[in-house]
């Protein structure tokens, strides 16, 4: 049979959302940099034809 599980405290459930929008944060920074070294032409890790 089925049974409800407990529940989650408020404090566990803000470090996980914390820890969600912090992975976000991350990738949104490696993308920033990315786009902004691509833009000056110093990329080294990104192979792409300038045109």
């Amino acid at each position: 049979m089925a049974v409800p599980k407990k529940r989650t405290s408020i404090s566990k459930k803000r470090i996980r959302k914390n820890i969600w929008k912090m992975e976000g944060y991350w990738v949104a920074l490696k993308a920033f940099s990315l786009a902004k070294s691509l833009s000056t032409g110093n990329s080294k890790s990104f192979l792409y034809n300038k045109k």
